[in-house]
């Protein structure tokens, strides 16, 4: 891969880093007197960094990605194989990669059967945006127009999406934002108070609101409602009782569109194919991403149902009735024949099962662990997507500081376990460790992650 002055010479590989390349998410001012990390390499749920180093990976690539670990030569065969075939070729036409994993992916959602690709969960949910207005365009005379996302859900990084974002910091500093694009409340029990809820039937009394949106904007003006199923970035929030049927019901009740953003639960985070089909609702259009190839290829997707597909054909006399748009990198065959594989490897390996069954163990370490140390305010999550969110005090459920979140971050990577927090997102609300281990996670290293988090805890917290 290396050729001149970079054979076998890592040092020069970190020297170019720091000299030219701008790192996500990062401030780089340290890197004037330190090294930035280079990840070298990495093999099942371990990854080793420029000095030979060894992590155990508690967040899938750090950013909740590589659901079946590293080093699969099995799906990188697959990529290889199909980019001497035909490496790529514009969407307007199709891929043979392509045909087929639209099948097999289809066959694990039933009700939807219809995949738009492109190459990132942004653009995915960019897709969904502009099918919903378009659609408002072709059907109601530009109207319903507006796209509702709630509070702390996150879509994705182009101005439209961020137009989307539930996450404040985030989008600090890149507005003016598009409009049309409207916040409902957030899903979080363990914060309702701050809601003014009820003291029962939160599930319910969440997702109505989300209605009194709605009718304060005016049904005929909304087209679409944007979700994730159970929050990431956000928090680690999963939807209490009652939520998502209520969502259904709205949403059928004024002709609104249901868009699941599945970027990080899809493929098998949350212990079945999508986080939505724990809930029994039928989404119109699910975006996808991340755990879609594990991050082996670049690839994602949009999948919609036939309903949804027809009101881009039922007029092939009219030169705007169909979906005037296109992603390049879309028509890659890397992506679909690394998805391919990646699911015969979720499927064979049952990484579904396992999900579940390290998750509930993994849940029930981290409630331990909260038994232990008392700034642990909720410990909550769903298959192997976890959070534990930390509080100055149990009985206020005062946020901890993020300076001091972080600190706990930076104490497990010290040990050699890499864990992700909410950060830079939620203004004063940064609170909650992130747990996203590889869908082939063990108990061993479970525990291994959780050891290193516990000894963290005391040293920060005392």
């Amino acid at each position: 891969m290396m050729d001149g002055k970079f054979d076998n010479d890592i040092q020069a590989v970190v020297d170019a880093d720091r000299a030219h390349v701008w790192h996500h998410l990062s401030q780089h001012k340290p890197y004037e007197t330190s090294d930035p990390r280079i990840i070298v390499e990495g093999r099942g749920m371990r990854v080793w960094d420029q000095k030979g180093k060894e992590h155990i990976d508690g967040v899938s690539g750090g950013v909740w990605t590589v659901n079946v670990g590293y080093g699969r030569e099995s799906i990188a065969d697959a990529v290889r194989d199909a980019l001497v075939k035909m490496c790529y070729f514009a969407g307007a036409s199709g891929t043979v990669p392509g045909a087929i994993f639209a099948d097999r992916l289809l066959a694990k959602m039933p009700g939807l059967s219809r995949v738009y690709y492109c190459n990132s969960g942004s653009e995915a949910n960019e897709k969904a945006f502009k099918m919903i207005r378009q659609i408002a365009h072709k059907r109601y005379g530009g109207k319903k127009h507006k796209i509702l996302y709630r509070d702390r859900d996150y879509h994705g990084t182009t101005i439209g999406a961020l137009s989307a974002g539930g996450q404040d910091e985030r989008n600090a500093q890149y507005g003016p934002f598009a409009p049309g694009f409207v916040r409902v409340p957030h899903c979080l029990e363990y914060r309702a108070a701050e809601q003014g809820a009820p003291g029962t039937h939160y599930g319910e009394w969440a997702a109505d609101q989300i209605e009194q949106v709605i009718l304060r904007e005016g049904p005929d003006t909304v087209g679409g409602l944007c979700l994730e199923p159970v929050t990431a970035g956000g928090g680690v929030i999963v939807p209490p009782d009652g939520y998502w049927p209520r969502v259904q019901d709205i949403c059928r009740k004024y002709d609104i569109l249901l868009h699941i953003d599945e970027v990080v639960c899809g493929l098998g985070r949350t212990g079945t194919w999508f986080g939505y089909q724990h809930y029994g609702v039928q989404p119109d259009m699910v975006s996808m991403a991340k755990g879609l190839a594990s991050g082996y290829a670049a690839i994602a997707c949009l999948a919609t149902t036939e309903a949804v597909f027809d009101m881009f054909k039922d007029d092939a006399s009219d030169p705007l009735n169909h979906f005037r748009d296109i992603s390049t990198f879309g028509g890659c065959t890397a992506g679909p024949a690394a998805a391919l594989e990646n699911m015969r490897i979720i499927e064979d390996e049952d990484l579904l099962g396992n999900t579940t069954r390290m998750g509930d163990y993994m849940l029930d370490q981290l409630h331990a662990l909260a038994d232990r140390h008392a700034v642990i305010g909720q410990a909550r999550g769903k298959g192997l997507f976890l959070g534990a969110e930390l509080v100055k005090d149990r009985e206020s459920r005062e946020p901890m500081d993020e300076a001091r979140v972080q600190a706990v971050v930076r104490d497990c990577m010290a040990q050699g376990v890499i864990i992700g927090a909410t950060n830079r997102s939620l203004p004063g609300k940064n609170n909650t460790l992130c747990f996203s281990p590889a869908l082939i996670a063990t108990k061993d290293d479970i525990d291994e992650i959780l050891t290193a988090v516990d000894g963290a805890l005391t040293r920060v917290f005392g």
